[in-house]
């Protein structure tokens, strides 16, 4: 008698798709609530000590846990490997520094305009009409017309989406030139390299070893766990699905800092929210990347 009867049936599309929106939902939650943390963290060592405390030990963890294969990389692509994590320490240290100054929500949906304009601009027709969705959100957002706009704390939340969007653009290029995640392995280590520079000097006589290993935790919720899942997730959906799911995550960060950081959100800035989430779904359909034939990048 086989063992047929006793074998696990294979996961149907449906089943398969279910399980990669459940791990981006996941993901989403691990950034968000470690980014909710990293603001109480915020408190005790500054925006740029807490984005400097996770970035210092998520290379290290990544380089452990990846084992990347680092002999033969042309020159391009360690150019471009260590640019892109210039761009990840940019990001980081610039939302981190943002948070300081905006609500979650808010600072979330301003750096989505990065990500956000990258879709708009490399779609047609439909996706380029949804940036007026996402200038209405942004006005909800900052009510300009209120007088008490932080523009610095925008300022700052628009750097990083300029940042994030660098990052979409040189982490297709990354993984063009190098594949798999070896590219993320290179970079990180150097993004946590910058973020000393610019955030140990004002953060190690603050530091202690109980925040040393809140820094650890940190790192494992951002970016370690996330991305993580994100690979398991696109296994599972298309990369058109999988961008129009990430599109919710500045609705999860009102969510999170409504809960975590008890920041009731203006019924405004709700509305706000919810016009970028809209226009960024909407942008995606019609902005999705298409691969050259002979990509092989994971």
């Amino acid at each position: 008698m086989t063992d047929t009867a006793t074998r696990p049936a294979p996961a149907t599309p449906a089943t398969s798709s279910r399980q990669g929106a459940l791990m981006a939902l996941a993901a989403m939650l691990s950034v968000q609530i470690g980014v909710a943390l990293a603001v109480d963290l915020s408190h005790d060592v500054g925006a740029l000590g807490a984005a400097w405390l996770r970035l210092v030990w998520a290379g290290p963890i990544m380089l452990l846990v990846l084992r990347p294969r680092l002999r033969g990389l042309s020159g391009e692509a360690w150019r471009a490997c260590i640019t892109f994590g210039v761009v990840i320490a940019g990001i980081t240290m610039l939302f981190m520094a943002a948070l300081t100054r905006l609500p979650m929500g808010t600072a979330s949906a301003l750096e989505f305009l990065g990500p956000l304009g990258v879709a708009v601009v490399r779609g047609r027709g439909p996706a380029r009409a949804w940036a007026l969705v996402a200038a209405l959100g942004v006005l909800l957002l900052t009510r300009p017309w209120a007088g008490d706009v932080d523009l610095v704390g925008v300022g700052l939340a628009l750097a990083a989406a300029c940042c994030w969007a660098a990052y979409i653009i040189l982490s297709q290029r990354v993984g063009d030139l190098v594949g798999g995640v070896t590219g993320l392995a290179i970079a990180l280590p150097v993004a946590g390299l910058v973020s000393t520079l610019v955030g140990a000097p004002s953060t190690v006589e603050h530091l202690t070893w109980q925040l040393a290993v809140v820094g650890i935790g940190l790192a494992l919720l951002v970016p370690v766990v996330p991305f993580a899942l994100e690979m398991l997730a696109l296994r599972r959906l298309t990369t058109a699905a999988f961008g129009t799911l990430m599109s919710v995550e500045p609705a999860i960060a009102v969510v999170i800092g409504l809960v975590v950081l008890h920041q009731v959100p203006h019924p405004l800035a709700v509305v706000g929210v919810a016009c970028v989430v809209a226009a960024g779904v909407g942008a995606e359909r019609y902005g999705a990347r298409e691969l050259p034939p002979a990509s092989t990048g994971a």
